[in-house]
This record gives structure tokens, sequence and C-alpha cells, in this order.
């Protein structure tokens, strides 16, 4: 079974959040994801992502953006990392990390951080042999639209 890795492209939106979905429901997220193919296309500067395509269709995905951390400066963040089950185990997800770390050093990148849901050991145990450094001290913090609206309206009156 031939896999290809490859830039991901417009077209390949649909199967992107469509293996976005699959991979909420894995992580057992409590909300569906709220993104769309089409705000995908109006957004298209803001992300990259590469695929991993075997029998026709897409089968993988490695989302990333670049940010800037005061304390070491350019890097890659990561921001989905999925392969379907039945291709699991198969070298699939290395070949796409690779890609991601080759396109952080393309970019000059500093690091390269993403996270993984603690409760995924097989995870977990890919990222250490490969070298990760993995924190059990910071926390996320998320303001969804809703709290970034109620955040602005709560702190009016402090300026």
């Amino acid at each position: 079974m031939p896999v290809t890795i490859r830039k991901g492209l417009e077209d390949d939106f649909p199967a992107l959040m469509k293996l976005i979905n699959e991979l909420a429901e894995f992580e057992k997220a409590p909300n569906p994801p709220k993104n769309s193919a089409e705000q995908m296309k109006r957004e298209r500067e803001y992300f990259n992502f590469f695929v991993a395509e075997a029998d026709g269709r897409v089968i993988g995905a490695a989302v990333y953006f670049f940010a800037y951390y005061t304390w070491v400066g350019k890097s890659l963040y990561l921001d989905d990392f999925y392969v379907i089950p039945e291709y699991r185990g198969k070298g699939i997800g290395s070949r796409l990390l690779r890609k991601i770390f080759e396109a952080a050093k393309q970019a000059d990148c500093k690091r390269v951080r993403f996270q993984v849901i603690d409760w995924n050991k097989d995870a977990i145990s890919l990222y250490r042999r490969r070298g990760a450094e993995i924190s059990n001290e910071w926390l996320n913090c998320d303001f969804d639209e809703d709290r970034i609206r109620q955040f602005l309206e709560k702190t009016k009156e402090a300026e």
C-alpha cells in the first residue's frame, strides 16, 4: 500500500475537516469543532498542513502554523495531528512528523511545540521515543468568541 505525504491543498479542506472531526471524537471532546472548509478558505493564510494519502483518499494530516515565543523565538506549532485508525502502526505518523520537522528546520524555527492529551499513552510513548520533552506543569487557558466578548465587556470599566 503506497502512501504519499504531500503539502495540503485547498481541495483537501473537506477531507481535512472530516479528519479533524474524527480527531475530536477520538479525543472525546465535549464540543465538536466549529470550523468549516469554508472558514478554512477564508483564513488560509494562517495555517499550513501536510496530508497522508493512500488508496485515493486522505488518511492523515498534520496542521501547523508559525508562532513567536519570547523565550525562544520563531516556532512551529503543530495544532492537529491525526492518522485514521486502520492506517496506524505503519509509520505514517512518523512520516508526517518528519515533514513537520523539515518545515520547522527550513523556516529556521527554534522549537516545535504541540499538545498531547494525557490519556493517549501510545502517542506520548511515540513522542518520548522521538525525543520530546513533555511537561506536566502547564495548563491550557482558552477564551472562545463568547468569552472574548465577555472579557472585553467585564473589563471595559477598568480602562
